[in-house]
């Protein structure tokens, strides 16, 4: 039996996740959900992995919930509740929002539904010229979920959200690149994978401590209020300060010398 996600270590610090459904088009059915869940919370506590790739096997990232599962499921009587979005989809687009570490996407093909936001809720997104985004839900009678009106507006705005979501008409990779939904845009789409390794590489080779404040503070500045942008700024500032990454990059600053980072 294939394992549904898979997790590949690199010595260069980097952890690549694999939805691994290709003939499913990496739809997400409860085992993924549960592997994905798992295995993002395992490497957000794991201080080796200093960077963390997501992509999926085969032509498409990810084409969002099962829906031949949630089918089954309606037809039980279970599934009306939609309890997979408490019990998987809101702990999986926290753990990925809040990795104290980058995420990058490495978004091969479609990217629809729980997909799409999957991808959009990582700090970079690598494309091709076959990558698309489909803000799915209303097609099939649902609202949005897994964090996508927490981050689509971020990187697109309200009123094309708005668009997005309400419509469900595909997005395809040159648009989502002028939108900002795309961070990278690559000539071949089997470049997509090795052009997002190499930015987690090159990610995993820098101040992870500070990465991970940094991202913590671009949540509080976007809440909207200088006080409490200023206020974490403070206390971000208080951690990194005590690193030995800033101090020896600070030193090796002085000296005109390239730093290093460790990590820590």
């Amino acid at each position: 039996m294939t394992d549904v996600l898979l997790v590949d270590r690199s010595d260069t610090g980097v952890a690549t996740l694999t939805l691994n459904r290709p003939d499913a088009l990496n739809a997400l059915d409860i085992a993924l959900k549960v592997a994905l869940r798992e295995s993002l919370e395992e490497l957000s506590n794991d201080a080796s992995v200093r960077a963390v790739v997501l992509t999926g096997a085969g032509r498409a990232f990810c084409v969002g919930q099962d829906l031949r599962e949630h089918v089954a499921s309606l037809e039980s009587g279970e599934g009306s509740s939609l309890s997979t979005v408490t019990e998987h989809y809101n702990p999986v687009a926290e753990l990925i929002a809040g990795m104290p570490k980058p995420v990058v996407a490495a978004v091969r093909g479609m990217a629809a539904g729980a997909g799409a936001s999957l991808a959009l809720l990582a700090d970079l997104r690598v494309g091709g010229p076959k990558t698309g985004f489909l803000m799915a839900f209303a097609n099939v009678g649902l609202a949005g979920d897994t964090g996508v009106s927490w981050a689509l507006p971020r990187l697109v705005g309200h009123a094309k959200a708005t668009e997005l979501l309400l419509l469900a008409e595909p997005v395809d990779s040159a648009t989502a690149h002028r939108l900002g939904m795309l961070s990278r845009l690559v000539d071949d789409d089997e470049q997509v994978l090795p052009a997002a390794l190499e930015l987690a590489e090159r990610l995993a080779a820098g101040p992870t401590v500070a990465y991970g404040q940094i991202k913590r503070e671009l949540v509080a500045g976007a809440a909207g209020l200088l006080a409490d942008a200023l206020r974490v700024e403070a206390e971000a500032q208080a951690v990194c300060g005590r690193t030995d990454d800033h101090h020896n990059a600070t030193a090796a600053f002085v000296r005109k010398e390239k730093a290093t980072f460790k990590g820590a």
